[in-house]
């Protein structure tokens, strides 16, 4: 700055100024035509470049990238000739308060750069990969990033203008220490939402299962949304449910699509003792094999489990395709082999009791 001081007295000290003000005035005059041209030279080899990168097709940048240059180089033209014009007219008392405007006013294209630099981020890695989880992480960068610039841009001009902020950073952090006390289990539940986001358990569009279900619904869903708070997930019953991801984070999580929709599906049957447990065996995997969307290899297999108290107690085992279709698969299957047992003349057994009656002859 003491540089273009001395530059400007050089240039002035050429033209027999009158007076002292007439000095100071022509100074100023020069300072801002400068200015003015300095910015109307960039701005024309700003859109030089802009033109020469859309036409070659080299860079992909896109237009508001060049908005937030353009503003860039104008705050820090105006922050250098207002700085030199108040050391001119020697105002120094409003030096640290022009100053502090400024980074104030610099904390806007600051935040328009980061958020275009995370959107480019978003578009060339998250939507390339398969999990949906960076897109959250992505959108929550967009949402705080605002906040934390400006705060941060306060907080320096406060220091500029004289202020100690320390006192209110500390008193900052005594309220956020009651603010946390008070909202103990929000804040419980941020956590567990970042715990969320970074352990992966779920992403958006698995199916879990659901222990807060209301009685008589389905018990399972798909994760519609994971959220700081709360994660929502769509039963299929179509109803959606909330839960608040510190719950979450207390339970087993049972995800049934984590890895594959590949799952395996046991359904158990009984049948009676004096039963032909061969032939059963057949028209249970004969059903299994009607079963479009039931996978063929692995082939579905029938074992024995246990004796009951009426019942030789059976059990199919099933590799399905699709892990939505797990109750389908099981109702297709209990429907069907009823059916042909009734048909075929296997007997599914029911409990029974035997009563003796004793009669005693009376003396």
């Amino acid at each position: 700055m003491e540089k273009w001081h001395a530059y400007f007295d050089q240039f002035i000290a050429g033209y027999a100024a009158e007076t002292t003000y007439m000095h100071i005035f022509i100074k100023a005059a020069v300072a801002v035509a400068g200015t003015f041209i300095v910015w109307f030279i960039l701005k024309g080899i700003i859109n030089l470049f802009e033109k020469r990168i859309k036409k070659s097709g080299i860079l992909h940048i896109n237009t508001q990238t060049f908005l937030v240059i353009r503003k860039v180089l104008s705050y820090a033209l105006i922050l250098v000739t207002g700085t030199y014009l108040i050391r001119l007219f020697n105002i120094q008392l409003i030096e640290n308060i022009y100053h502090a405007i400024l980074i104030v006013i610099l904390a806007s294209p600051v935040n328009e750069f980061f958020i275009i630099f995370i959107k480019y981020l978003e578009k060339n890695l998250a939507d390339k990969t398969d999990t949906k989880i960076d897109n959250v992480i992505f959108d929550l960068l967009k949402k705080f990033a605002g906040a934390i610039i400006y705060i941060t841009a306060v907080i320096i001009a406060l220091d500029m203008l004289g202020v100690n902020v320390m006192p209110f950073i500390a008193g900052a952090g005594v309220a956020g220490i009651a603010i946390g006390f008070a909202a103990k289990d929000t804040l419980s539940n941020l956590i567990a939402g970042v715990l969320l986001i970074v352990d992966r358990p779920f992403e958006v569009g698995d199916r879990i299962e659901v222990w807060t279900a209301p009685s008589g619904s389905a018990t399972w869903g798909d994760v519609l949304d994971i959220g700081l708070r709360a994660t929502k997930i769509k039963t299929t019953d179509n109803i959606v449910i909330v839960i608040p991801n510190n719950e979450i984070m207390k339970r087993d999580i049972i995800n049934y699509t984590i890895i594959t929709s590949k799952i395996r599906v046991r359904v158990n049957i009984g049948i009676a003792y004096d039963a032909d447990m061969e032939k059963a065996k057949e028209l249970i995997i004969k059903v299994a094999d009607s079963a479009e969307w039931i996978a063929k290899d692995p082939a579905p297999k029938v074992v024995v489990r246990n004796f009951g108290d009426s019942s030789v107690d059976l059990q199919l085992r099933v590799w399905i395709n699709d892990a939505r279709k797990r109750m389908d698969t099981i109702s297709y299957v209990t429907d069907n082999i009823k059916t042909l047992f009734d048909k075929e003349g296997v007997e599914i057994p029911y409990p029974k009791r035997d009563i003796f009656i004793k009669h005693e002859k009376s003396d």
